[in-house]
């Protein structure tokens, strides 16, 4: 597969899920906490499945717009994607994570809106990571 990248960006982190993430430009930097459910402190720092959660919402979105112009349907200014993430164990062994996406599309019929979210999940970056790798699901609201 090939890809013609337009935009690279770094970010490191520190401590693991105790530590600290930034981005290369100072932009971004979050404290790191590992919630309770998976063993940790549950502190007031974020964890990566929550950054994941965010950026798959956010990229989403954008993927909507794409599938909005290639559709001719004009996506509505206060579209929103909840990501919901899960991590757990797998029945093959180590971790793995699922992610759900409800996506609304105010004031788009539904026929349409179903449309979009499936033109946008076949466009989408974070979808084409995930698809054959992460349980994905979606919902329109």
């Amino acid at each position: 597969m090939s890809v013609d990248v337009k935009y690279r960006t770094t970010a490191s982190a520190t401590g693991g899920r105790e530590g600290t993430a930034r981005s290369e430009d100072g932009r971004f930097e979050a404290r790191l906490s590992t919630p309770k459910e998976l063993g940790g402190a549950g502190g007031k720092g974020t964890n990566p499945e929550q950054l994941f959660a965010a950026g798959y919402a956010a990229c989403f979105i954008g993927a909507l717009k794409v599938a909005g112009q290639q559709l001719k349907v004009k996506v509505p200014d206060d579209t929103s994607v909840n990501a919901e993430v899960g991590i757990g164990p797998r029945a093959a062994g180590g971790f793995g994570i699922t992610a759900d996406l409800t996506v609304s599309l105010p004031g788009i019929d539904r026929d349409q809106a179903q449309k979009l979210v499936d033109a946008a999940h076949d466009v989408c970056p974070y979808s084409n990571a995930t698809r054959g790798n992460v349980d994905v699901g979606l919902t329109l609201a």
